[in-house]
């Protein structure tokens, strides 16, 4: 199967890369900013596990360019089995703070982007009868964050949009579920100081904060045939911490 993981140059990305990889799917790496780590992982991941692998810039706070995009993976690898929509972006501040087009961006980057691009693979696998859809969502789209307002706001989004696809394209063999993490140990976390990522983890059962292999291995198990009859769900990787 042929799976397109936009985000992918990232730490919860690349992980989810390697792991579909692994399990001998060829995969087309969505990137925006990371040209050349996303490149580096599809020649890493080609020569470890014989797969085929591209590299293509997705852009999902612009959504007019993602056809383009989605076409340009097609051409590299054919038709796509599985999406997993794990690009975006964060915003951290008091939200009368942001501006219009912050607000915009992040709307776009995080929900609006991968509505469309979701829009624009779906017709592979409806033909098809077959397909699987996984959404990176977060814990803050579950029950809210200050100080990410617009962030909480579009990841509830993809909660909502998860649950409704999947009741539309089950019928047709097309399983669509979510995977939320909760505090994961990624660049995104890394302006926490050690008493503020200590206090985190205080707070979480499994005592640890969770790894982009956590997220990865959940997601692998959604695509891997041993989950097809879990539809439209959210899988929280967050050791019991919500």
């Amino acid at each position: 199967m042929t799976a397109v993981i936009t985000g992918g140059s990232g730490a919860i990305g690349s992980a989810i890369v390697k792991e579909f990889a692994a399990l001998g799917h060829d995969i087309c790496i969505g990137y925006l900013r990371g040209e050349t780590a996303a490149e580096a992982l599809a020649a890493e991941i080609a020569e470890r596990y014989g797969v085929s692998a591209a590299a293509v810039r997705f852009d999902l706070s612009h959504p007019e360019t993602l056809a383009d995009s989605a076409e340009k993976c097609r051409k590299a690898l054919g038709n796509i089995d599985i999406l997993v929509n794990n690009g975006g972006c964060e915003y951290i501040g008091l939200f009368q703070d942001m501006t219009d087009e912050q607000l915009i961006s992040i709307m776009n980057s995080d929900l609006v982007g991968t509505m469309q691009l979701t829009k624009l693979f779906l017709p592979d696998m409806l033909s098809a009868h077959k397909g699987y859809i996984v959404n990176i969502a977060s814990v803050w789209g579950e029950v809210g964050a200050s100080c990410e307002v617009a962030y909480s706001a579009a990841k509830a989004g993809i909660i909502g949009f998860t649950k409704a696809l999947a009741k539309e394209t089950a019928p047709s063999g097309v399983l669509v579920n979510c995977v939320s993490p909760g505090f994961i140990d990624t660049r995104m976390n890394s302006q926490l100081s050690a008493d503020e990522r200590q206090s985190l983890i205080d707070d979480i059962p499994c005592s640890r904060a969770g790894t982009a292999q956590d997220v990865a291995d959940a997601a692998a198990f959604l695509v891997s045939g041993k989950a097809d009859y879990i539809c439209g769900q959210v899988i929280r990787t967050d050791g019991g911490w919500i």
